[in-house]
């Protein structure tokens, strides 16, 4: 019987990028969400470190991070992070707006993820609901609900972020 050879975390060709992330000052029960991400690409190794690095500033060391597997560019298992691995779970069940990291306290976070693609006052209009400490709309309706308070005339065509 072979045992299969350990997976080595894959480690970005340059230094993690600062992410475009609202989070709740404090951290609530009520709330369904803690905050909200835009990634700039769908490229796994640009933008997870930067999140990561973020996210430990929140809420202490990440440990793994669950993902929903459509969209990204690959999908990497193990992540290095700042000289330790990350372990990145995909799964096709997990909407691709949501992402949940997990603390080694056990600490878990829930972040709104906007695709790349979306306009900026959008994007910002969703990762500011999904930041308020009472929000109680689930991430698959809040970019609807961010484009919806918007004017009409704004946002529809600006995507530089």
């Amino acid at each position: 019987m072979r045992t299969p050879a350990p997976r080595q975390p894959v480690t970005a060709e340059s230094p993690p990028s600062t992410p475009r992330l609202l989070l709740q000052s404090v951290a609530t029960r009520d709330a369904l969400l803690d905050g909200g991400w835009w990634p700039r690409s769908n490229i796994p190794m640009a933008e997870l470190p930067g999140l990561i690095l973020a996210l430990e500033d929140y809420r202490g060391p990440i440990h793994h991070i669950l993902l929903g597997a459509t969209g990204w560019a690959s999908r990497p298992h193990l992540l290095d992070v700042a000289g330790r691995a990350v372990r990145l779970v995909w799964s096709t069940s997990l909407p691709t707006d949501l992402l949940t990291a997990i603390s080694t306290s056990g600490t878990r976070i829930d972040l709104l993820v906007v695709p790349p693609g979306v306009n900026m006052p959008t994007a910002w209009a969703a990762i500011g609901l999904a930041a308020q400490s009472t929000n109680t709309t689930h991430a698959s309706e809040l970019i609807t609900a961010a484009d919806h308070l918007l004017l009409p005339s704004e946002g529809k065509t600006d995507s530089v972020g």
